[in-house]
């Protein structure tokens, strides 16, 4: 007994069988030292609601969940998790002894003597003594490779929901600029009756009905544009569900919020309003990003691989027997067969591997030693993302209010223009640029609209989002 645990101790201490700890320091401040960020920063993080909690439109969830049900990525990685538990089960088995049936049979005859015919019925039985905690760490390091594949799907499944929703909100900001732009049509069309009707009292020059009718055709050209772009989206969300182009069924822009549905005020801004928007502790980040995480368990792999290299340089002990029926006896037959019992220990301790071993556990602690890097790496680059997301949301945050007000005064000048060229008052060119100004500052109000959506899920998949 204390034979045994003084082994026990030894071995350990060696690090052959030491499971793996985390110990990697990453940088304090992943998101960033900005005081805005600090300020937005809160206890708990928005990333630890669901999908479904997040994104509150009950045609967006139903489209994620097919997307989630059909694509064919999120199946081959589903199928890879299967694999990888194919793999750690049969890793476990490795403990249990191995045993075959062999049957064989013979038939000589020596100078045309009578034929002679043997046979053996034995089960050979081989049982590999894990001793040095080589058959442990390779069964510890395929259940981190287990890990890291299902890392690998959760992965893909934070993607594909990111994706899904952009698109989905992208249909939304060009459903509305098509809807802004029919309706500009429709005035404008008004505005070239005018213009028409001045030059054929002889109160406007043809010009001004050309400039006019010129315009028009541009609005009507968007509309085209817009049409096409719609159906693009929508065919790419019937790429992700593995579906024939159709058409997919959405609720209007402003329909549903993305989240925090306490707030008040403005619909529009509150889905990216940074108060709401709650980012959590570093910490929080790393427990939830699926990145880190697989980071995380390749560098556990790595650890495993290198006790395993240094298990390699310990003696490996077999047993082995053989039991069964025979009617060959060392060279004399008889029948019936009788009863066939042997057993085997083996012992082979590595002296001289042409360097192979040694070269094996470098290559191993190399490979560690870089993982280690590259999750610091991936640390930055998660709190980069959480950074650039919320700069983000703070911009469209910001040139909201600013889109707003100025659509409410180019509407103004709009109408006031329009009715200054009615009296005579305003020239065909201030109108065309009073009703080109205000075009423009909606469609790009809407399309704000949509950089701040999509702000905000980027920031909810950035800070690990996506969960059940």
């Amino acid at each position: 007994m204390v034979t045994a645990a003084a082994v026990s101790l030894v071995l350990t201490g060696c690090g052959l069988y030491k499971k793996y700890e985390q110990k990697t320091p990453t940088p304090a401040d992943v998101f960033g030292t900005s005081q805005d960020i600090k300020q937005a920063t809160g206890q708990q993080s928005m990333a630890q609601m669901s999908w479904r909690e997040f994104f509150t439109d009950p045609l967006l969830q139903q489209l994620i969940e097919q997307v989630l049900a059909n694509n064919t990525d999120l199946n081959s990685a589903r199928i890879a998790v299967e694999q990888g538990e194919a793999s750690l089960k049969a890793a476990k088995l490795a403990y249990l002894p191995s045993l075959y049936f062999a049957p064989q049979g013979s038939i000589s005859s020596f100078d045309n003597s009578k034929a002679v015919k043997a046979y053996n019925l034995p089960l050979q039985l081989s049982w590999d003594i894990d001793v040095f905690g080589s058959i442990t760490n390779k069964k510890r390091a395929t259940k981190a490779v287990l890990l890291q594949a299902q890392m690998q799907q959760e992965a893909v499944r934070s993607n594909l929901i990111s994706v899904t929703a952009q698109q989905y909100f992208l249909l939304q900001v060009l459903d509305r600029q098509l809807e802004i732009l029919l309706q500009t049509d429709s005035l404008w069309n008004e505005s070239l009756k005018t213009e028409q009707a001045l030059w054929e009292n002889g109160k406007a020059f043809s010009t001004a009905v050309n400039q006019m009718e010129a315009s028009n055709l541009d609005v009507k050209t968007q509309i085209v544009d817009t049409r096409r772009a719609i159906r693009a989206v929508e065919n790419d969300i019937c790429l992700l569900l593995g579906w024939a182009p159709r058409h997919i069924d959405r609720q209007k822009w402003g329909s549903s919020v993305l989240h925090h549905a306490e707030a008040s005020g403005d619909e529009q801004q509150r889905m990216f309003d940074t108060k709401y928007l709650h980012l959590g502790v570093p910490a929080m980040m790393l427990e939830n990003r699926p990145d880190i995480r697989m980071a995380n368990y390749a560098m556990e792999e790595a650890f495993y691989n290198t006790a395993a290299a240094r298990s390699a340089f310990y003696p490996t002990i077999t047993l082995s027997g053989t039991l069964g029926w025979t009617n060959n006896g060392g060279g004399v037959v008889t029948d019936p067969g009788k009863l066939l019992l042997n057993a085997v220990a083996q012992l082979a301790q590595p002296i001289f591997a042409r360097g192979q071993l040694i070269a094996n556990k470098k290559i191993a602690q190399l490979a560690e030693k870089d993982l280690q890097k590259k999750y610091v790496q991936t640390v930055i680059n998660a709190g980069n993302q959480v950074n650039e997301a919320m700069a983000d949301c703070m911009a469209a945050r910001e040139k909201h209010s600013y889109f707003q007000r100025q659509v409410e005064v180019l509407h103004e000048a709009y109408n006031g223009t329009h009715e200054l060229m009615d009296n005579g008052k305003a020239s065909y060119i201030e109108v065309l640029t009073a009703q080109e100004r205000l075009l423009s500052a909606q469609l790009s109000q809407a399309m704000n609209m949509y950089d701040a959506a999509e702000a905000v899920i980027a920031l909810y998949i950035a800070l690990g989002g996506g969960s059940e």
